[in-house]
C-alpha cells in the first residue's frame, strides 16, 4: 500500500504534510467544477448566470481560489523554499520561512472565517431563498462545497510542518541571497 500513495515532496517533508498539501487543490476542484457548471448554463442552480460580467465573476473566482490552492505545495516543494530563477527580481533567492508561513496562516484564518460566516447565513434568515430549489441541485451543491470546509485546517497543518522544517535546519550560508 506504502508505494501505491507515494506524494512527490521534499525528502525532509513529513508525509502527513505532504499529502495534507496535495489534498488542499483536490478538495477546492469540486467547487470550481460546480461554479464552472453553472457559467456554462448547467441546471445546478435555481438561477442561471445570465451576464457576461457575471460569468466572468463565477470563472475568476475559480482560477483564483484553485491558484491559490496549489500555492499550497510549495509549502512541500523545492520552489517553496527557493524562488524559480525565472522570476523576475527574486529568482534563485532563498525564500524565508515567515514570508510564506505568515501568508499562508493569514489565508487559513480567513477560510476560517469565510465557513464562519458562511455557517451563520445558513443558519439565519439571511439565507431565505437558498441558492437551489430542487433537492438534487442542493444535494450537489452540498457535495460539491463541503471539501472546502478542510481547506483551512490541512493549509494550517502544512504550514506549521514548513515553519518547524525550515526553522529547525541549518541557516543560511553567508553570501546566499536571501528574499526580502
Amino acid at each position: 500500500m506504502e508505494h501505491m500513495l507515494r506524494v512527490n515532496a521534499l525528502p525532509d517533508v513529513p508525509r502527513w504534510a505532504a499529502l495534507a498539501a496535495y489534498a488542499v487543490p483536490l478538495i477546492t476542484l469540486p467547487s470550481g467544477l460546480w461554479r464552472v457548471a453553472l457559467a456554462a448554463g448547467l441546471p445546478v442552480a435555481a438561477e442561471p448566470v445570465r451576464t457576461g460580467w457575471g460569468v466572468l465573476y463565477v470563472l475568476s473566482l475559480t482560477v483564483v481560489s484553485e491558484a491559490l490552492a496549489l500555492l499550497t505545495l510549495g509549502l512541500v516543494q523545492p520552489w517553496g523554499e527557493i524562488v524559480p530563477r525565472w522570476i523576475p527580481l527574486i529568482g534563485g533567492r532563498t525564500v524565508r520561512p515567515l514570508a510564506a508561513v505568515i501568508p499562508a496562516l493569514l489565508g487559513a484564518a480567513t477560510l476560517f472565517g469565510l465557513c464562519g460566516w458562511v455557517g451563520y447565513l445558513q443558519t439565519s434568515n439571511v439565507a431565505a431563498g437558498g441558492i437551489t430549489n430542487a433537492a438534487a441541485q442542493q444535494a450537489l451543491l452540498v457535495a460539491c462545497y463541503a471539501p472546502l470546509l478542510a481547506w483551512a485546517p490541512l493549509l494550517t497543518l502544512a504550514a506549521i510542518a514548513y515553519y518547524r522544517r525550515r526553522t529547525t535546519s541549518l541557516p543560511v550560508q553567508a553570501g546566499e541571497p536571501a528574499c526580502p
